[in-house]
């Protein structure tokens, strides 16, 4: 478990359904302690006994559910995605809907992505400098912000590249200098830049 920024701790856990290590967050300090896209860290369930007692759990998407039965059985957490993505739980799972533009408990915000996925959501988290976390989107590979490849794309890449640097312009008009990907290492400062370069927007200008 490492605490990244005040507030936001960051772990990774091996994810055996894609073979590939994944990334998970707990936010703090916003009322209810708050995980993201959560898998169950290898040494268990203990740091979040002590530190944090999660309530809520948002989902950038319908396939990060992840570990979350974990967290629901031992702290009786709510999980929560977007509405479009409840189709893929069973009823017993209590899994909540929210809608792009909903402000969440905890005062995040659901932010739309879409594009790659109608349920895929970033999530607007208002601690300090602020924090977006993302899920299939992007994914970090050997430091760079990228696109996931084209053949998780589906027929039309071109298409859909087109639909994420639209979104990701408007998630640019928001205030975040962290950015939380739930492939690859999180940007600790640094990550609205690369997010603009992502989506082949040059920076503001600044007038004196």
């Amino acid at each position: 478990m490492e605490q990244i920024v005040r507030h936001i701790f960051h772990w990774t856990a091996f994810h055996e359904d894609i073979g590939q290590d994944v990334h998970s967050y707990c936010v703090t300090g916003l009322g209810p302690a708050i995980l993201i896209d959560p898998m169950v860290p290898s040494n268990g369930l203990d740091w979040f006994r002590g530190q944090a007692k999660p309530e809520h759990i948002y989902l950038t998407n319908r396939l990060h559910y992840r570990g979350s039965d974990r967290f629901v059985e031992a702290f009786d957490a709510t999980v929560w995605c977007h509405s479009a993505g409840l189709h893929e739980f069973e009823p017993g799972q209590g899994v909540r809907g929210f809608e792009h533009g909903d402000e969440l408990p905890g005062g995040i915000l659901a932010l739309k992505v879409d594009a790659l996925c109608p349920e895929e959501t970033a999530l607007l988290i208002p601690a300090g400098a602020g924090a977006l976390a993302m899920g299939d989107a992007v994914i970090r590979e050997n430091g760079q912000l990228e696109f996931v490849p084209d053949s998780l794309m589906g027929d039309d890449p071109k298409a859909v590249k087109r639909g994420l640097r639209s979104a990701f312009s408007a998630l640019l008009e928001r205030r975040f200098e962290h950015l939380l990907l739930a492939h690859g290492r999180p940007f600790v400062k640094g990550g609205k830049e690369a997010l603009r370069q992502v989506a082949g927007r040059k920076a503001a200008a600044h007038h004196r």
